[in-house]
């Protein structure tokens, strides 16, 4: 079983997409760690705000099957096969971490927005403070704790999905 930790997120009919897309892992993994809800501008072009998140979970399938299937729980989100890297997301799933695999293919990891993004360190801080960052060598709550806050603005926000209990895990 590998430990997974993945960001979501959204800007385009945000709270549907975050719970739908939740609905969705849940319905593939089982039991979610979940972090809080922030809402956070967008990074990297000029766009509405983003709801971001990062949940955890266990799972027996390999990367580059795991890749595949969260790619494709995106487009049955309405992600465009050609998506330019910065631009508004019905839903983006990014593998943060898996295990402490550092590789370049098929998905970058550990994923290097950790490194600079307040909407994925904040979150995974949350849910997995103790958990040693592969290249750094910190735990992710020593990066947190270093990162300049001021940098960038984020707010917690309500998230009302309820995690069913019929979830199976794969």
């Amino acid at each position: 079983m590998a430990n997974v930790y993945l960001s979501i997120g959204s800007n385009i009919e945000r709270q549907k997409n975050v719970e739908s897309g939740l609905n969705a892992l849940a319905s593939l993994f089982g039991t979610l760690t979940l972090s809080s809800l922030f809402e956070s501008d967008a990074v990297g072009f000029s766009g509405s705000p983003f709801y971001n998140m990062v949940v955890g979970f266990t799972t027996t399938k390999p990367l580059n099957k795991l890749t595949e299937v969260l790619r494709q729980i995106e487009y049955a989100h309405g992600r465009e096969v050609d998506a330019k890297k910065y631009s508004p997301r019905t839903l983006d799933l990014d593998i943060l971490l898996y295990d402490d695999l550092v590789c370049e293919q098929p998905a970058q990891l550990p994923r290097d927005e950790i490194c600079f993004n307040a909407f994925v360190l904040w979150p995974l801080a949350e849910i997995a403070p103790d958990i040693k960052h592969p290249v750094e060598h910190k735990t992710i709550a020593e990066m947190w704790q270093a990162f300049d806050k001021s940098t960038q603005k984020l707010e917690k926000v309500a998230l009302n999905w309820q995690q069913s209990q019929k979830d199976m895990t794969t």
